[in-house]
């Protein structure tokens, strides 16, 4: 099934494989997903909604067994304070349920931040929009379609168990 986030990647000509996974509501996790599809964690990445004090909401792409460090996403947008948004806000802002979550094709534009570490693999994969199918990209390719700003904005300790 093509997904917004399959579209936008095919109209910018950037290679990719979907990979789909039997999704099971009571566990969204990376890691679960990870395994669903035959990656380490560290290359499954997870889309998050955060809001910032200043530049307001943004997206912050992190490895599944890491957590997003906020005051360091804070330092790289430009805000004092950075929190994660509510999850009730999440699909209001993007238009994607939680497991769906992804910085391609959402509602609206965000500023898109992305944990450095991305581009230490070959290939990385994220959420294609929906839950149970993943895009495996480039992730040079991932961050020229998003336009995403990188910097250190993980730290140890997701939600990968």
């Amino acid at each position: 099934m093509k997904t917004n986030a399959a579209r936008i990647l095919d109209s910018l000509g950037i290679p990719y494989e979907l990979r789909t996974y039997e999704v099971d509501p009571s566990d969204l996790t990376a890691g679960t997903v990870a395994r669903k599809i035959g990656l380490p964690p560290e290359q499954v990445w997870k889309t998050l909604v955060a809001r910032g004090d200043r530049h307001g909401v943004c997206f912050a792409v992190v490895p599944g067994n890491a957590q997003l460090d906020l005051k360091a996403m804070a330092r790289l947008t430009g805000d004092r304070k950075v929190d994660t948004v509510p999850l009730k806000e999440v699909q209001p802002l993007t238009g994607y349920v939680r497991g769906g979550v992804t910085a391609l094709g959402a509602k609206k534009a965000y500023p898109v931040y992305a944990d450095e570490t991305l581009e230490l693999f070959e290939v990385v994969s994220i959420s294609a929009g929906v839950r149970g199918t993943q895009i495996l990209v480039a992730p040079g390719d991932y961050l020229r379609a998003t336009r995403a700003k990188v910097g250190a904005i993980a730290s140890p300790g997701g939600d990968a168990d």
